[in-house]
């Protein structure tokens, strides 16, 4: 399962980002199904931004921005502004993955990333 959210981060502000990984645990079919919360106790993430796939330098590397939120199901990204204020390239590309506590890595983002330039600093 992988869904593309194409991101925009303001040069000079706090980017911040919150999802919420659901699933069906009996199956998108079944009557009165609701998606519930996967629980990511255990799990750590992974994030890196480049200027384009296979690119071997990364941009910045977003994993220690990441928080988990347990069996709320919640993956919270924050970028601080005094981190977005020294990013200098324009476009990129990012994906952000999940390894489960069994070493299962799942995809869970991926898309573009601009840089709006600020002009206060």
């Amino acid at each position: 399962m992988t869904a593309t959210y194409d991101l925009c981060i303001q040069q000079n502000a706090t980017f911040s980002r919150i999802f919420v990984w659901t699933a069906y645990a009996t199956g998108p079919n079944t009557a009165g199904a609701q998606p519930q919360p996967v629980d990511l106790t255990g799990f750590t993430a992974a994030m890196q931004i480049r200027a384009y796939p296979l690119a071997s330098a990364v941009l910045y590397d977003a994993s220690s921005n990441i928080t988990l939120g347990g069996n709320a199901g919640t993956i919270s990204l924050e970028i601080p502004a005094a981190t977005t204020a020294g990013f200098t390239w324009w476009a990129a590309v990012y994906d952000l993955l999940l390894t489960d506590p069994s070493g299962s890595v799942t995809r869970f983002l991926n898309g573009s990333v601009t840089v709006s330039p600020g002009v206060t600093t």
